[in-house]
């Protein structure tokens, strides 16, 4: 192993990691989709990806606590573009505050970021309707786990992992961000079959994955696309700063995302009614405590 592992701020991932499975009425996908598809319009359109990367992990900062509430729906509702701003970097300082990120400053001024778009590549939308596998081994039946993420779920909050973990490995955000965006080209249009697939493709898995990979970068226009090339092997390899930062992103999200299932099979309704107070305190909640032991549910 080369360098030393960072501690990250595993329950803030976590959250993070729910934007996977957040979604609302009137935008296609989930928060993540919808980050990943966002990221590669605006690095189509030309933007700068250390810019992108900290005004989509500002984004998804801000998510965890307002979900889809972005400045487009707080200016929807009356308020003016300073007062939405206002809002979107104080929810942004305290979740990094509360963090202790080292980003916080960085990430609270890119969250008003308005970056220019253009049609994401067709890769990138792709990518958010091929399933993920689910756990996998050699010898042993696929688990299926329900509802399958996307690679588009995936590469995004990889990506966002990567830039709240470049400052401690002394990593470049942009390209630890890029680097998670990009580390599935390949999976565009090969579907995955998961660890127990590639083992048995063996000696051919490289170069099938190299020929997919190539077919998805040449949809980029240079130098877009040789630098999406060399972020792509960042998740590869551990000997380089920003190497380190994405393979520690990339198992980090496959480790929560199976702790989440865990949890939801875990999940109780003496829970929910007790500690997540599902029947909400106030004036209503003995009549409804009432109702529930009535119904024979507690």
């Amino acid at each position: 192993m080369t360098g030393a592992v960072v501690a990250p701020p595993t329950e803030l991932l976590a959250e993070l990691g729910d934007l996977k499975r957040i979604r609302v009425a009137d935008r296609r996908g989930s928060l993540a989709e919808q980050g990943f598809l966002r990221a590669w319009a605006a690095l189509v359109a030309g933007a700068d990806p250390a810019a992108v990367a900290l005004h989509e992990t500002a984004r998804a900062l801000a998510a965890t606590r307002l979900s889809a509430i972005d400045a487009e729906v707080l200016c929807a509702g009356g308020m003016d573009r300073q007062g939405a701003t206002a809002v979107l970097r104080r929810t942004v300082r305290d979740v990094a505050d509360d963090a202790g990120l080292v980003l916080a400053d960085a990430l609270a001024q890119a969250v008003a970021a308005a970056p220019q778009l253009r049609d994401p590549p067709s890769f990138a939308a792709l990518l958010c309707t091929q399933p993920r596998a689910g756990a996998t081994a050699p010898g042993r039946p696929r688990i299926v786990l329900e509802p399958a993420e996307s690679h588009g779920d995936h590469c995004f909050v990889v990506a966002v992992y990567a830039v709240l973990l470049a400052p401690g490995y002394g990593a470049e955000p942009g390209a630890c961000f890029l680097g998670g965006l990009a580390h599935h080209l390949h999976n565009a249009g090969m579907p995955d079959a998961g660890f127990a697939g590639e083992a048995i493709l063996g000696s051919e898995l490289e170069s099938i994955m190299t020929a997919f990979r190539e077919r998805a970068l040449e949809q980029l226009q240079r130098p877009l696309r040789e630098c999406t090339r060399a972020a792509a092997r960042h998740a590869l390899e551990i000997e380089t700063a920003e190497g380190r930062a994405v393979v520690a992103a990339d198992v980090l999200d496959r480790v929560l995302q199976m702790r989440h299932f865990e949890r939801v099979a875990a999940f109780t309704l003496d829970e929910a009614l007790d500690e997540l107070e599902l029947v909400h305190s106030g004036p209503l909640q003995a009549y409804g405590n009432a109702t529930v032991s009535a119904a024979g549910l507690r």
